[in-house]
């Protein structure tokens, strides 16, 4: 039998489960998947923004969410001076509340509520360990993918529209009318644990040691740790010895120091290439990519997530009178990236302009913007009047331009936190 679906999503992240839920709380029917069995994978974003907070409260689960176990940051800091000092380059708690802070949740724990929500969906469907392995084009244009399950089983998904948001390593990425455009990158990244004591900091902690910086999120009972490295020494370093490794990195983060013996083994940091590119084109006739499929993003300022939802929630708002018409059209594809390249061009220019000023002086053993003065006088800039501190704190909470989900994926009367028992009304009234 030949299967089908209106929309087949490639890719069970954060896009993919935003897009998904949204096209399918509007009555598209949407077949997701996911190569893996679940989502427990570590060393991935956990934050959560205020546009991703104000997204899932409008569609009535902030009750929900805010019951996940979770951190919140209001302040980003970036390391100045001889590693101990830091400027302050977002203080969110200028916006308006009620979700002036990113969340700190495990990426897991974000999937599953929306895998949930979506089940609840007739017209939604999650393929778990089911990886797509090629697009099947005919005439010119994609009509869906060809897949193979975990136990070995081949098969193919026909759809009207296949959106990849399979990350940088999509397979969509191989076409080359899509044209992939790479920018230098300084670092790569070492993801690590470390345990976390009761007295600890919470939240977002960072730090800089010897041509490294740090980046620690805390998990609750552990510590995710990140460690910034120039591009392309992960060899060179290792070489140096874990205990060598160890001493940096507790002379960057003093209060760590009594359990860096925890890392026992090099088997335990994980390398992660650090990429930043995007394509020139997101489509082609049948095929849309978004998220990191179509621009990945820098670690820089922790905004890659954020970015790939607003994608999400734009294309939900543009595609779903297409999908249920049965026609999407390249001007519908078009004008999704349209609407979402220049926010993306201008991050990256942003996050570029962080790795030339900031993390590659850093990673060189040199002081970011050009001297530790200057970089004073930018902190006490970017900390000066109310109204000059909001502006990076909008960027970072909610990017340069802000969607909002399409009116059919957002059930009426559907409230935030503050008023108990929505979300149990509004599942009745579903019921």
């Amino acid at each position: 039998m030949e299967e089908r679906t209106t929309c087949c999503v490639v890719g069970g992240g954060p896009a993919g489960m935003v897009l998904a839920l949204l096209l399918a709380r509007a009555g598209i029917a949407v077949t997701v998947l996911e190569k893996h069995g679940d989502f427990l994978r570590d060393f991935r974003g956990d934050t959560v923004h205020p546009s991703t907070l104000a997204l899932l409260d409008d569609l009535g689960l902030a009750e929900r969410f805010a019951r996940l176990p979770q951190r919140r940051v209001r302040t980003v800091r970036l390391p100045v001076g001889a590693g101990r000092s830091a400027v302050t380059v977002a203080d969110l708690s200028v916006l308006r509340g009620p979700y002036n802070y990113v969340a700190m949740v495990p990426q897991w724990d974000l999937l599953d509520l929306l895998a949930d929500e979506a089940r609840r969906e007739p017209s939604f469907e999650l393929r778990m360990n089911t990886e797509a392995t090629s697009l099947i084009v005919e005439g010119g244009r994609v009509t869906g993918v060809r897949y193979r399950t975990s136990d070995g089983r081949a098969g193919e998904l026909r759809a009207v529209l296949t959106v990849a948001c399979d990350g940088r390593g999509s397979l969509a990425r191989s076409r080359p009318e899509l044209g992939l455009h790479r920018f230098g990158c300084p670092m790569d990244a070492w993801w690590f644990r470390l345990p976390r004591h009761e007295g600890d900091p919470s939240g977002l902690v960072g730090g800089a040691g010897d041509r490294f910086l740090t980046a620690m999120i805390d998990r609750g009972d552990y510590w995710q740790c990140a460690a910034l490295i120039p591009k392309g020494t992960d060899q060179e370093r290792r070489a140096a010895g874990l205990d060598r490794f160890r001493a940096d990195f507790a002379a960057a983060v003093p209060w760590i120091a009594d359990r860096t013996h925890h890392l026992r083994s090099w088997d335990e940091v994980k390398l992660l290439d650090v990429r930043l590119d995007r394509l020139r084109r997101w489509h082609r006739p049948g095929l849309l990519c978004i998220g990191d499929a179509a621009h990945a993003m820098s670690p820089v300022f922790g905004i890659g997530i954020n970015l790939a939802v607003e994608d999400a929630v734009a294309a939900a708002r543009h595609l779903v009178e297409p999908l249920r018409r049965g026609v999407v059209g390249l001007r519908d594809v078009r004008g999704l990236q349209r609407r979402r390249r220049p926010t993306t061009v201008l991050t990256q220019t942003l996050q570029r302009m962080a790795h030339a000023r900031v993390i590659a002086p850093v990673l060189q053993g040199r002081p970011p913007l050009g001297s530790v003065d200057r970089a004073r006088r930018m902190a006490g800039l970017l900390t000066g009047s109310r109204l000059v501190r909001r502006l990076p704190a909008y960027f970072v909470a909610y990017g340069a331009l802000r969607e909002r989900p399409p009116a059919a994926a957002v059930h009426a009367g559907v409230s935030g936190p503050s008023e108990p028992g929505r979300e149990r009304q509004v599942t009745q009234r579903r019921g």
